[in-house]
This record gives structure tokens, sequence and C-alpha cells, in this order.
């Protein structure tokens, strides 16, 4: 039986910026201040107002969401938008200024790294308190229990205080807790950044099982791959406000446009400040569309153009202009070096020049894709600029037909996702 989990009825959250020099006030200015203000209501018959130079920061904007119970939602915005204020009102860490959250069930949160931990109590012990700050049965927690430590893989530092944990050892015991405690609802946010990859992709096939068993998820993230892997929907935040609810690679798209995150262009106007030598200085780096539009949001299904515009200062020299994609997860997906035949094993004179590579359509898997572009010469010491994460873009998969995954809906796994030849026939 479906019902709404989680309810949230315009809910604002504001916060007071004061100067910095009024959060070390002394004992005896705090009481001058009050003797003061004192004296000068009874003199004017008035209340002091609010210093105006101290103004009012809404963290959240009249925000309104009802969640299922089973739902696993992503939360997407840049930093500042209110994702984790959001997040932090949902687990009743602070209460909104207006409006109302309504919760159906035990809320299990990961939100910051050892958060609900002691310093001085060892793994094992923090387990149990965490359990049963949620309100858990010690038996519950004890049947959970060695998957938790099985899962951290810190089985060898259980016993050990967790004040001497690692900040990759902490995430690793944080988010086994949380996941392993069966708590109706969990929250997660932006954590999984710490530690290696191959830990991080364990916690992500574990928030996969989990919002498969039927419980409700709430997932901040950045990376629009995970985002679109583990929800089918998601809410984009932008100051403070939510601006769209929708399927999640909707939003993610929407959220990778120019306008709110997306990073299709890069400019440097000013030479000096180039990357760059005396050699060869780059000017700009665009992703571009068959139309040649600057674009963040690129269909599966359509050819990708990277355009770089450079100078070379020097003539004389062989140089190959190159590009690493790489996705959201730091893999290196290809390298792509300048072939056209004009100039391939030829020296350049001094000039402007403009390249443009380009990716077939149904090559890239969906995701968000990195770029670093560099000129080099052939020998691999001569590098004239490397600029590392230089653009993005997002490769957006509409479920259309024409698509690699032809009319299949479930998860393609893989870096690429190529349209290859296939023959079928009855034999």
């Amino acid at each position: 039986m479906s019902f709404v989990a989680i309810s949230g009825q315009n809910v604002s959250k504001r916060y007071s910026i004061t100067r910095a020099k009024e959060s070390y006030l002394t004992f005896r200015e705090i009481v001058a201040n009050t003797v003061s203000s004192s004296m000068r209501r009874l003199v004017t018959g008035k209340t002091p107002t609010t210093n105006e130079s101290n103004p009012d920061f809404w963290a959240l904007q009249d925000v309104s969401f009802d969640i299922q119970a089973g739902e696993t939602v992503g939360i997407i915005g840049r930093n500042g938008a209110g994702k984790s204020t959001l997040l932090k009102l949902i687990s009743q860490i602070t209460e909104p200024t207006r409006g109302e959250i309504r919760l159906r069930g035990r809320v299990g949160t990961l939100l910051e790294i050892g958060t609900g931990f002691h310093p001085e109590l060892t793994g094992r012990e923090n387990i149990y308190l965490y359990g049963a700050i949620l309100g858990m049965r010690r038996t519950e927690i004890a049947r959970k229990f060695d998957e938790i430590v099985d899962f951290s893989e810190i089985e060898e530092f259980i016993e050990t205080p967790v004040k001497r944990y690692s900040s990759g050892m902490h995430m690793r015991l944080a988010f086994s807790v949380a996941a392993f405690l069966e708590t109706e609802i969990l929250l997660v946010d932006e954590v999984l950044a710490v530690g290696d990859s191959r830990f991080q992709q364990k916690c992500l096939g574990k928030m996969e099982d989990v919002g498969g068993q039927g419980r409700t998820v709430l997932f901040v993230s950045h990376n629009m791959p995970s985002i679109t892997r583990l929800c089918s929907r998601a809410l984009l935040l932008h100051e403070g406000k939510l601006i769209m609810d929708g399927a999640a690679p909707e939003v993610a798209s929407k959220y990778l446009g120019a306008d709110i995150g997306g990073n299709a262009v890069r400019v440097w106007e000013d030479p000096a400040n180039a990357p760059g030598d005396n050699v060869a200085r780059l000017r700009s780096v665009r992703i571009i569309d068959q139309q040649g539009r600057a674009s963040a949001n690129i269909d599966i299904r359509q050819p990708v153009g990277v355009e770089l515009e450079y100078d070379i200062l020097q003539s004389g020299y062989n140089l190959i202009p190159g590009v690493l994609f790489q996705n959201s997860e730091g893999v290196n997906l290809f390298v792509s070096l300048e072939n056209d035949p004009k100039w391939v094993g030829k020296t350049r004179p001094a000039g402007h020049y403009r390249s443009v590579c380009w990716v077939p359509g149904n090559y890239l898997a969906e995701g968000l894709v990195y770029l670093r572009v560099t000129i080099r010469r052939p020998d691999s010491k001569g590098m004239h600029f490397r600029e590392r994460d230089v653009v993005s873009f997002y490769v957006v998969d509409s479920m259309e037909a024409g698509g690699a995954r032809i009319n299949y809906v479930g998860n393609l796994r893989g870096v690429v996702r190529p349209m290859l030849d296939w023959t079928t026939e009855i034999v």
C-alpha cells in the first residue's frame, strides 16, 4: 500500500548573518548592551530595531514536495542551493523557520562523516549507540552487526576508539551502519567522495539494494551519473528554491544547462593568463552540437564536438592538439589526438587556430564527461599546455528510439555504449 513517507509544505529556513565581532562579546559588553537598550526604551518608548547591517539569509524558501514510501529521490543543485539544509530539516537536526515537514518512519542519516559517533567509544560500541539513537532494539542491531562490520571492511579496527580512525574509515563505518540498520527512511549527503573508487561503487550498489527493498531514500550528490543510476526522480534546488521536480534524467539535464550547472564553454580573455607557454597558448574550449551551438547537454544519439581555439606563437614546431575524455568517477574513457592530414607530421606557422574533434552519436554512455585538453610535440616531454577538467558535458539518454539501448529500460553498464552491427537469422 502506497503512502507519503516525507511531506514538506512551504518549508523555509532563515539564518541571521551577523558580524564576526558579535560572536565574541564579553559578559560586560552583553550587560552594557542590555542596560543601554533598556534606557533607550524608557526614554523613547520604542523597542530598538534590528541592525540592518545584519541581514537575514534564506537558505530555503517555500519548498513543497511529497515523497512516496519506497521512492529513491535525488536532490541536486549548486553549492549553497539548500540541499544539505533540506536534509537537516528532514532529519530534524534543525527546525524550519516556516512551514512543516511530516515523516512516517524511522530516519537514518549519513549527512557528515561520523555523525552520531562518540570519539572515545570503539567502532563496536558506536554501532550499538547509533542504533539506539535510531530507536532500534539491541536484538535488531545484533542481528545486523556482522553484516555492518563485513561491509565496512574495518573488522580489525572494530575494537579501536573511532577517534583514531581515518576519514575513510569513518565513512565506511558510518555508511555501513546507516545502510544496514533497517530504518524506513535513509538520508545520504555527498559523503561518498571520501575513500577509494572501489568502495564508492560498492556503496552505490548497496544503495541500489536499499531502494529495491522498499525503503525511502533521499540522496544528495553532484554526481549526475549516480543520480540517474540510483534515482527515478530528482528535485532541483537553486538559491533556496525548488525549481524542478521530475524524472531524474530530465532534472539532471536541466541542472547541467548553461544557466544553472553546466560548464560547456571556457574562454581566456587575457592571453597572459591563458594556459600555455611561449610556443602555444589556449584561447577557448567549447562543447558544441551539430549546429555549432555550445551545449552542456548532448542527446546520446547525436554527435558531440570539442572545439579548441589556440595561438601558435612561434613557427617551426610539430604540434599535436589532444583531448582526454574522463567520466565523473575519474575513469579515463579515451584519448583523441588531432589527425587532420594537412598537419600530421608537419610544422605549423604562427597564427590563430581552431580545431574540432567529433565524437559520434551512440558511442559514449549516459553520464557526465569531463575533458582535459593538451598541445604537445610528438616526443612525450614536449607539453606546451595541459588543462584539466576544462569543460564538461552531460550525455542524456532520452530512452527514445534510435539509441543503443534499443527498447531495454534497465541499467546498461559500461563507460561507452556503441551501436554495433548485429545480424540474426533462424538456423
